[in-house]
Protein backbone atom coordinates (compact mmCIF):
# COMPACT_ATOMS: atom_id res chain seq x y z
CA UNK A 1 0.00 0.00 0.00
CA UNK A 2 1.51 3.31 -1.04
CA UNK A 3 1.46 6.40 1.11
CA UNK A 4 -0.23 9.17 -0.86
CA UNK A 5 0.77 12.78 -0.29
CA UNK A 6 -2.39 14.65 0.83
CA UNK A 7 -0.80 18.00 -0.19
CA UNK A 8 0.03 16.88 -3.75
CA UNK A 9 -2.36 19.11 -5.74
CA UNK A 10 -2.23 22.22 -3.55
CA UNK A 11 -0.34 25.33 -4.68
CA UNK A 12 0.10 26.50 -1.10
CA UNK A 13 2.99 24.94 0.79
CA UNK A 14 2.29 22.28 3.39
CA UNK A 15 3.89 24.47 6.08
CA UNK A 16 1.43 27.33 5.47
CA UNK A 17 -1.52 24.92 5.44
CA UNK A 18 -0.33 23.35 8.71
CA UNK A 19 0.20 26.79 10.28
CA UNK A 20 -3.27 28.01 9.26
CA UNK A 21 -5.02 24.88 10.55
CA UNK A 22 -3.04 24.81 13.80
CA UNK A 23 -3.73 28.52 14.46
CA UNK A 24 -7.44 27.91 13.97
CA UNK A 25 -7.52 24.79 16.16
CA UNK A 26 -5.06 25.77 18.91
CA UNK A 27 -6.22 29.32 19.62
CA UNK A 28 -9.74 30.76 19.96
CA UNK A 29 -9.62 32.44 16.55
CA UNK A 30 -12.24 32.72 13.86
CA UNK A 31 -11.48 31.80 10.27
CA UNK A 32 -11.28 35.49 9.40
CA UNK A 33 -8.86 36.10 12.29
CA UNK A 34 -6.56 33.42 10.91
CA UNK A 35 -6.84 35.05 7.48
CA UNK A 36 -5.88 38.43 9.00
CA UNK A 37 -2.95 36.99 10.99
CA UNK A 38 -1.50 35.35 7.92
CA UNK A 39 -2.13 38.50 5.85
CA UNK A 40 -0.04 40.47 8.36
CA UNK A 41 2.77 37.99 7.72
CA UNK A 42 2.51 38.41 3.94
CA UNK A 43 0.50 35.26 3.24
CA UNK A 44 -2.57 35.97 1.11
CA UNK A 45 -5.29 33.34 1.60
CA UNK A 46 -9.02 33.54 2.15
CA UNK A 47 -10.87 32.37 5.22
CA UNK A 48 -12.66 29.86 2.98
CA UNK A 49 -9.29 28.25 2.24
CA UNK A 50 -8.65 27.93 5.97
CA UNK A 51 -12.09 26.32 6.42
CA UNK A 52 -11.45 23.89 3.56
CA UNK A 53 -7.98 22.99 4.88
CA UNK A 54 -9.36 22.51 8.39
CA UNK A 55 -11.99 20.10 7.11
CA UNK A 56 -9.53 18.26 4.88
CA UNK A 57 -6.34 18.18 6.97
CA UNK A 58 -7.62 18.58 10.53
CA UNK A 59 -8.20 14.84 11.05
CA UNK A 60 -4.77 14.05 9.56
CA UNK A 61 -3.01 16.49 11.90
CA UNK A 62 -5.02 15.22 14.88
CA UNK A 63 -3.99 11.63 14.09
CA UNK A 64 -0.33 12.70 13.90
CA UNK A 65 -0.57 14.44 17.28
CA UNK A 66 -2.26 11.41 18.87
CA UNK A 67 0.39 9.11 17.42
CA UNK A 68 3.26 11.26 18.76
CA UNK A 69 1.65 11.49 22.20
CA UNK A 70 1.14 7.71 22.32
CA UNK A 71 4.79 7.13 21.37
CA UNK A 72 5.93 9.49 24.13
CA UNK A 73 3.71 7.75 26.68
CA UNK A 74 5.04 4.33 25.68
CA UNK A 75 8.64 5.49 25.95
CA UNK A 76 8.12 6.30 29.64
CA UNK A 77 7.25 9.27 31.79
CA UNK A 78 9.00 12.32 30.42
CA UNK A 79 6.72 15.00 31.77
CA UNK A 80 8.67 18.19 32.42
CA UNK A 81 7.94 21.78 33.19
CA UNK A 82 9.87 25.01 33.52
CA UNK A 83 9.39 28.47 34.94
CA UNK A 84 9.12 31.50 32.61
CA UNK A 85 9.53 35.12 33.60
CA UNK A 86 8.03 37.84 31.40
CA UNK A 87 7.57 41.58 31.61
CA UNK A 88 4.03 42.82 31.07
CA UNK A 89 2.44 46.27 31.23
CA UNK A 90 -0.75 46.60 33.20
CA UNK A 91 -2.31 50.08 33.21
CA UNK A 92 1.00 51.47 31.94
CA UNK A 93 3.01 49.99 34.82
CA UNK A 94 5.64 47.27 34.42
CA UNK A 95 4.87 43.99 36.17
CA UNK A 96 6.52 40.59 36.20
CA UNK A 97 4.60 37.54 35.04
CA UNK A 98 5.84 34.17 36.25
CA UNK A 99 4.44 31.13 34.45
CA UNK A 100 4.86 27.42 35.04
CA UNK A 101 4.81 25.83 31.57
CA UNK A 102 4.82 22.10 30.79
CA UNK A 103 6.70 20.35 27.98
CA UNK A 104 3.75 20.78 25.58
CA UNK A 105 3.58 24.54 26.12
CA UNK A 106 0.48 24.49 28.33
CA UNK A 107 0.47 27.06 31.13
CA UNK A 108 0.05 25.23 34.44
CA UNK A 109 -0.03 28.27 36.68
CA UNK A 110 0.76 31.99 36.49
CA UNK A 111 1.63 34.63 39.06
CA UNK A 112 2.00 38.42 38.63
CA UNK A 113 4.16 40.61 40.89
CA UNK A 114 4.83 44.32 40.85
CA UNK A 115 8.48 43.96 41.84
CA UNK A 116 10.89 41.36 40.56
CA UNK A 117 10.72 38.84 43.35
CA UNK A 118 12.86 35.77 42.82
CA UNK A 119 11.44 34.22 45.98
CA UNK A 120 7.94 34.41 44.53
CA UNK A 121 9.14 32.57 41.44
CA UNK A 122 10.86 29.90 43.49
CA UNK A 123 7.74 29.52 45.65
CA UNK A 124 5.76 28.84 42.50
CA UNK A 125 8.37 26.27 41.55
CA UNK A 126 7.80 24.43 44.81
CA UNK A 127 4.02 24.41 44.37
CA UNK A 128 4.06 22.42 41.14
Amino acid sequence: MTNRDPFKYFKTSRDIIRLAVMLYVRFPLSLRNVEDLLHERGIEISYESVRFWWNRFGPIFAAEIRKKRAERLRSGPQWQWHLDEMFVKINGERHYLWRAVDHEGEVLESFVTKARDKKAGSCQKNLA
